[in-house]
């Protein structure tokens, strides 16, 4: 269960947010109103949420989770890979600070590099992306300090995606919501996999919190598929963050 959520206050630079959708830049008003549908919907899963300030500096400041991976044990301190994201690592330790000692903050150094929206946490293993964000150093860094403390990391590769939840989302009692290149991959045999159609590719980003998964609105197919799971759906639309590559998972970090 998690009882903590970190999220931020979409900056108005976000309109300038790195992006390879080819679909408009984001309406900043409506961006805003998103973000506080977001929040509400994590308020219904009995959690607590830090809201940090807006970032003028850095457009992409919105997706907290990226520069950091909160664990049960320690929280790791991310290196972007993208050059422009990787002064907000400075932005964010802050607020780690508020739950983790710092014995308990790690960092990943240079050359290194780790966006945590590669990682995907099931129980204490790790599944870390090896995508244009995240390299083999980064992800080397990530495991030895997970093992650290006990856990472990698995390293995947990625082929088309721009990081390894924008084709997964483990909903924990062994349930992988899946797309694409993922749906064969030998690594999550062992879970049931819930299969999202390419024309729902997308909705693949979603989150499980306690029970209840948030997920883009819009999405009729896997929104039907999650529901017969049993879970408890908010569906949050999320139009203005798709245009700067972000989803419903990289606006918060849940721990």
């Amino acid at each position: 269960m998690f009882k903590y959520i970190i999220a931020r206050t979409p900056c108005s630079a976000l309109v300038n947010g790195l992006s390879s959708a080819n679909e408009g830049k984001p309406d900043h008003a409506l961006a805003m109103q998103q973000h506080l549908a977001y929040l509400d919907a994590l308020r219904k899963c009995d959690v607590e949420i830090l809201l940090l300030p807006p970032l003028e500096d850095y457009a992409d400041s919105v997706f907290v989770e990226d520069p950091a991976l909160c664990t049960k044990h320690c929280a790791i301190v991310t290196r972007p890979g993208a050059p422009s994201r990787r002064a907000e690592i400075d932005a964010i330790e802050p607020a780690l600070r508020r739950f983790y000692s710092e014995d308990k903050i790690e960092h990943i150094e240079a050359p290194g590099t780790v966006e945590a929206g590669d990682i995907m946490m099931i129980g204490d293993v790790f599944y870390i992306g090896l995508s244009a964000r995240t390299n083999l150093h980064g992800a080397q860094q990530v495991i030895a300090i997970l093992e650290k403390y006990g856990l472990s990391g698995h390293l995947i590769t990625l082929e088309k995606v721009l990081h390894l939840k924008t084709g997964l989302a483990y909903l924990e009692n062994n349930n992988l919501l899946a797309c694409g290149e993922f749906l064969t991959k030998a690594e999550f045999s062992h879970l049931n996999i819930i299969e999202v159609p390419e024309s729902e590719s997308y909705a693949t980003n979603c989150i499980w919190v306690n029970n209840n998964v948030i997920m883009p609105s819009g999405y009729p197919i896997t929104e039907a598929k999650i529901r017969d799971l049993g879970y408890n759906v908010f569906c949050v639309d999320t139009s203005e963050y798709r245009k700067v590559d972000g989803g419903v998972s990289c606006l918060s970090l849940r721990f």
